[in-house]
């Protein structure tokens, strides 16, 4: 954790006049970690949320910027070799007159959209490299489309070109390739709006407001999400399932933000309106690129969960991750979440059960997922988070189970 961090705790802390042992007590944390957040060293962001809703101050108030450590781990070097041709068709190099990278032919525009829909059945099956070996070829042709083609022939083309960088983008952030993410997203909005495409930019919205979270950035994750979804607030008696569910899902993104910032009013209302838009949709609907991810009651459901966990609600995200619509008949009758939302659903459980001190609760739920998702679990630091707590709490020898979990998730043990 950086310094400047650290001292806007302390700041804050004493502007409310509490003792380190008082806001330790105010944030239901212990007072050793209070002492490391105010002496710089690491926390979580549940931490951070924690100590925001005891001072009385939004989360992203205690952020501080300052200069990066200069650290390059062995895995962002891999990472750098092994994304070297997205990057190259994603970012090529720019000059003066030509372009440096040969496009090669223009592909078909029908080649480009199914191309879109086989990486995404793809990146559904957690199959990320897969996806990463098709996305330079689908980048390459669908520019050299764009360039090639004149008139309404390019309106399509740029069309389909947003399709594949909506696509690049959502791989990109799953993997937290956060700098490239943004750019393809936000290059697919702006050929969206450039074709009067506004559902398909607001769909693209729906993606950058994902990185932004993931960035920590609260507030503006909030407004652009809670703007966008006032410009295509939908007629309900007349709206299409893709307009329902663009809808929705930005008014999950703002409940998203505002529980991470401490704005529990705000998150509320945002709730109160997505539950509106999946109750209008009435079923889990999934058409990407028409919108971002699964969306209907279902998920909704399961994202007010994730943000009791978020809270530190252990006992209510237990209560509800097997009911109401999350119940097994709910599921049947609306259907199933997405394979990635299903497992951020289990990891809060699985969390939950760590909490409340049911360790081989929360083994069986990263069994599970190792079973079902294990490439997808690799990349989720909640995972490593759980993990590493259970093998704190962890009195006798590790099992066989936990060795092996621990070695797949990257945790020392």
């Amino acid at each position: 954790m950086s310094q400047g961090l650290a001292d806007n705790v302390r700041k804050y802390r004493r502007t409310a006049g509490l003792s380190q042992e008082g806001l330790a007590e105010q944030a239901d944390l212990s007072l050793s970690t209070v002492r490391k957040v105010e002496q710089g060293g690491h926390v979580s962001m549940e931490t951070l949320h924690a100590l925001a809703r005891a001072l009385g101050v939004s989360t992203s108030a205690l952020f501080a910027t300052e200069a990066p450590r200069s650290v390059l781990s062995p895995q962002d070097e891999a990472n750098r070799r092994y994304l070297a041709e997205l990057r190259r068709a994603l970012m090529p190099a720019v000059g003066l007159s030509a372009p440096v990278v040969d496009l090669g032919e223009p592909g078909e525009l029908a080649d480009v959209h199914r191309g879109v829909q086989d990486g995404h059945a793809l990146y559904q099956a957690d199959r990320y490299d897969a996806v990463a070996k098709r996305l330079p070829a689908l980048l390459r042709s669908s520019e050299a489309a764009v360039s090639a083609l004149e008139g309404e022939e390019r309106q399509h083309a740029m069309i389909a070109r947003a399709h594949a960088l909506l696509l690049t983008g959502k791989y990109l952030t799953q993997v937290r390739q956060y700098d490239m993410a943004y750019f393809a997203l936000v290059e697919a909005i702006r050929l969206a709006r450039e074709t009067g495409q506004t559902l398909l930019a607001a769909t693209g919205v729906v993606g950058l407001g994902w990185l932004l979270l993931r960035q920590d950035r609260f507030d503006e994750a909030e407004q652009l999400a809670a703007q966008t979804a006032a410009d295509i607030e939908p007629r309900m008696s007349e709206a299409t399932p893709a307009h329902l569910a663009v809808w929705g899902e930005l008014w999950l993104r703002v409940a998203a933000a505002a529980v991470r910032n401490n704005r529990p009013d705000v998150a509320q209302e945002a709730r109160r309106m997505a539950r509106t838009a999946g109750g209008a949709v009435d079923g889990e609907h999934l058409a990407f690129p028409s919108h971002w991810g699964a969306f209907g009651p279902v998920t909704v459901e399961a994202k007010a969960v994730e943000e009791l966990s978020l809270t530190g609600d252990a006992r209510g995200v237990l209560r509800r991750a097997d009911d109401g619509p999350l119940s097994a008949k709910a599921v049947r009758n609306y259907g199933e979440l997405s394979p990635n939302n299903w497992g951020r659903h289990r990891l809060d459980v699985a969390r939950a059960h760590v909490v409340l001190g049911s360790h081989q609760d929360a083994m069986d739920e990263l069994i599970q997922l190792r079973r079902t998702s294990g490439e997808w679990l690799t990349h989720q630091p909640m995972a490593r988070y759980v993990m590493a707590d259970l093998l704190k709490t962890r009195k006798r020898t590790l099992t066989q189970d936990m060795r092996s979990m621990a070695a797949h998730l990257g945790v020392a043990g």
